[in-house]
């Protein structure tokens, strides 16, 4: 970023007493909160979230440096919610991918479902793997496959759940054609995501925990520099001895 750029230090100092203003309004509103679902806590809560975003970008902008903090909920993954406070309606919208892992294992399902089930149409729809995913999400809720997914051939991909506010219920029938489509993301009341690239990160931050605790990890690079003049002292002391003894 160039000096043109970069915000001035008054800026920066202005966000940061924005941040003050922000936490004793947050603590106002806790300490008077009417309730679990206080509005008044969230909007403060909101309000204290993007202060210290705000301030975060400066700090770094102007002098290359972060807050030791995260809000929780203050990423670009939704924006602030501004649904009703008191929603009459919820939808519940829920994606779950997967892979076809062991497509004979799903098969296999799909056919003693269709044997069980005995129609006698002789469609044979267990045959093919669309056909299989067919017979086997009519006849299992999608929560049970979930909780067992190995059983049907199937290996878990990324999942994600959303909860959005409406001031009323829809009317039969009026989002069949088109269920995912016009949802506001500002009228999100949470979201869960379970996704491997949360494991992947945990994963790496363990790595280098351990490594920074691996004994003896912090005298490694400077063994050569530090102990080795000793070692080779001892050691010339060593043949040494054994030349005298030698001589004896």
């Amino acid at each position: 970023m160039s000096d043109a750029a970069q915000p001035t230090a008054a800026e920066v100092r202005a966000a940061a007493e924005a941040v003050k203003t922000a936490l004793d309004r947050h603590l106002a509103a806790v300490e008077g909160r009417s309730g679990e679902d206080d509005p008044a806590v969230y909007e403060a809560f909101n309000q204290l979230a993007a202060a210290a975003e705000v301030y975060d970008e400066l700090l770094y902008d102007r002098y290359d440096e972060v807050t030791p903090f995260e809000i929780p909920g203050t990423d670009d993954s939704l924006p602030p919610y501004t649904g009703p406070e008191e929603p009459n309606a919820v939808s519940v919208l829920i994606r779950r991918d997967y892979a076809v892992a062991e497509p004979q294992r799903l098969l296999a399902q799909a056919q003693r479902v269709e044997a069980a089930v005995g129609d006698g149409t002789g469609t044979e729809a267990s045959g093919t793997i669309h056909g299989a995913l067919g017979i086997l999400f009519d006849e299992f809720e999608a929560d049970e496959i979930a909780s067992r997914p190995k059983e049907f051939g199937l290996e878990e991909g990324d999942s994600t759940l959303w909860v959005t506010a409406a001031d009323e219920a829809a009317e039969p029938g009026a989002w069949l054609e088109a269920p995912f489509e016009g949802v506001d993301p500002q009228r999100v009341v949470c979201r869960f995501d379970v996704s491997a690239v949360f494991d992947d990160e945990i994963d790496d931050e363990l790595d280098d925990l351990d490594e920074a605790d691996e004994p003896g990890a912090e005298i490694e690079d400077g063994i050569e520099d530090e102990l080795d003049p000793d070692l080779d002292a001892d050691l010339d002391e060593d043949e040494d001895l054994e030349a005298l003894e030698a001589d004896r």
